[in-house]
């Protein structure tokens, strides 16, 4: 990646703020010509000084002698103008000007003896009074202007330009025509920070991610000349001029991305931050600003509702009917918590032999006509927008309540396992909020399986492995879900307390097609062994998938082979069923 010299180390963003907000003085030519009209306003005066003409205006005569003051005034305006408008270079003009012919009216009065020059010494030293107090008071108020300037467009708690910055700098690109592109960022799972540690926290994190990022801005690391902004909360800008193709944007946008890997050290805690990058380019995919924000923010939105592995994401047509439609699945989620139409069902898991192990509860949505939203259609959204730990907690509660009522009438020694977001997981009163629920619903721990997924311990390893261990030391069983999608790693696995692995379904679907991924599957399976977890897999449909999960060693499975997800009602007629037999 080439590097951008710029002008001066740590300079180029607050260069580029002085450019954006400094008051613009009048062009070099008005200097000249204010010089120029002085010039012939002072050939005037001293042409019509002594004159005996007379002027007739009308039927009015006006003896030219009497004319003097007019061109006098004119001459001391234009001096006045040059300290308004030109400041220091004008006043130094003036005074220059002014001290000169003081001193010429001084010796023609003493030395040549002309009495009548001594009102033009009072007038003189009179402007030349008013031009330095003038002067003055104006440098006071330029000073003040100055840093009310600079407080209005920089970021009070990172020190970054701001929203006003951001906009006015591209307000300026587009009149000139520039070519750029712009970046809208939002830091992944940030609001967990301010829910589990507080907002001082936040904001500490915010400062240490500013920090990096204004460093890689000043100095050009990026190969692009950049701008950085928060537009507030966890939400930033970033603009970036100088580019010859798409590859430098996308590599300008790469670093800073790069930027987050190193962690973040809080309260003796260790984190991880990650941040979504959605990009339109001006002109190119938008010729107005509002729509260029618009492009930008829906490409950054698709990226984090993805939830995967890549972070940026440039604009494209096929993002409006998309954009669109993540807007109306939102509003129904919004809707479905509040009219309290989300519900769960439950799926059964097994063991091998048939045995029925337990439930999965699983998230499911009405929106309010009634029509049921498919889970691979909100649990993205829900994630992407923050909603995803009110749903789990919805479907927590209401779980564990059905399936304290079942343990009571029947009996069953059974397992409700039960997903829980990284949100909840490492709040500092998520252990008590867990007994205080499974104590109000009659579920005993041991009955309860929490499940969690790998990224989890790359975002927040510390606090996550904190509350699971107080989680078994209370009788919870931990599950890994997913089990080899995300960030698998056989240090996080050493350091889980976890009782069960979960086999994503999309590996058993290819395990019998493809010898690689069933020699993945088995691999995984004694992996679990090896480190006494209990392996479960998701998805088996067929009776070739159960022969090969029973051939490797699979101890539980989950899928339409022998169960679907089901009512409470009709888990509670299975239970009964397997009962009996």
């Amino acid at each position: 990646m080439r590097k951008i010299k710029l002008p001066g180390r740590h300079e180029f963003i607050e260069k580029t703020l002085d450019s954006i907000t400094s008051k613009k003085r009048a062009h070099i030519i008005f200097y000249f010509l204010l010089l120029i009209l002085f010039n012939i306003a002072n050939y005037f005066l001293k042409a019509t000084v002594t004159s005996q003409d007379v002027l007739m205006l009308g039927k009015i005569v006006v003896p030219i002698a009497t004319l003097p003051g007019v061109f006098s005034s004119l001459a001391n305006i234009c001096l006045i103008l040059l300290v308004v408008l030109f400041e220091t270079l004008g006043f130094v003009t003036t005074f220059i000007i002014l001290t000169y012919q003081t001193i010429k009216l001084i010796v023609i009065i003493f030395v040549f003896h002309q009495g009548s020059s001594l009102a033009g010494i009072f007038t003189d030293l009179f402007t030349l009074l008013a031009v330095i107090i003038m002067y003055l008071n104006n440098k006071q108020i330029n000073r003040i202007q100055k840093i009310l300037r600079e407080q209005a467009v920089t970021d009070s708690l990172t020190g970054l330009p701001n929203r006003l910055a951001c906009n006015e700098l591209i307000k300026t690109l587009v009149k000139k025509g520039e070519k750029f592109a712009l970046a809208m960022i939002d830091l992944n799972n940030f609001k967990t920070i301010n829910d589990t540690l507080g907002h001082n926290a936040g904001n500490e994190v915010l400062k240490e991610i500013a920090t990096r990022w204004k460093y890689g801005a000043d100095s050009g690391l990026s190969g692009t000349h950049d701008f950085i902004t928060r537009q507030g909360g966890d939400e930033f800008t970033l603009i970036i001029r100088d580019f010859k193709t798409d590859d430098d944007i996308y590599n300008a946008i790469k670093y800073y991305e790069s930027v987050l890997e190193k962690r973040i050290k809080l309260k003796e805690r260790d984190f991880f931050a990650s941040a979504s990058f959605g990009y339109a380019e001006y002109p190119a995919d938008a010729d107005n600003t509002d729509t260029l924000f618009s492009y930008a923010d829906m490409a950054m939105y698709e990226i984090k509702r993805a939830n995967s592995s890549a972070h940026i994401l440039r604009f494209t047509p096929d993002l409006l009917a998309d954009g669109e439609h993540s807007i109306e699945i939102e509003r129904k989620i919004r809707t479905a918590l509040e009219e309290d139409t989300i519900y769960f069902d439950l799926q059964p898991q097994f063991d091998m032999n048939h045995k029925l192990r337990g439930f999965e509860a699983l998230a499911r949505m009405k929106d309010s006509e009634g029509n049921i939203i498919p889970p691979g259609e909100f649990i993205p959204i829900a994630e992407t927008v923050g909603l995803v730990d009110r749903i789990d907690d919805r479907i927590f509660r209401n779980s564990t309540k059905f399936f304290g009522e079942l343990i009571k009438k029947s009996g069953i020694d059974a397992v409700l396992s039960v997903n829980v977001s990284v949100r909840h997981l490492i709040k500092d009163n998520f252990v008590d909020e867990v007994k205080s629920v499974l104590k109000k619903n009659g579920v005993p721990p041991k009955q309860l399986e929490l499940e969690i997924t790998e990224s989890i311990m790359i975002d927040s390893e510390g606090p996550a492995i904190t509350n699971i261990k107080a989680l078994k030391e209370m009788g919870i069983r931990i599950a890994i879900d997913d089990f080899g999608t995300g960030y698998s790693s056989l240090s996080y696995l050493n350091r889980i307390p976890a009782d069960l692995l979960k086999i994503d379904k999309s590996f058993i679907d290819k395990m019998n097609s493809s010898d690689s991924s069933k020699q993945y599957v088995a691999s995984i399976i004694s992996i679990g062994h090896i480190m006494n977890f209990d392996v479960i897999s998701e998805g088996v449909e067929g009776d070739d998938q159960l022969s090969t999960l029973r051939d490797i060693g699979c101890d539980l499975i989950q899928g339409f082979i022998w169960g679907h997800p089901m009512s409470p009602e009709e888990a509670e007629k299975l239970v009964h069923q397997m009962m009996i037999v």
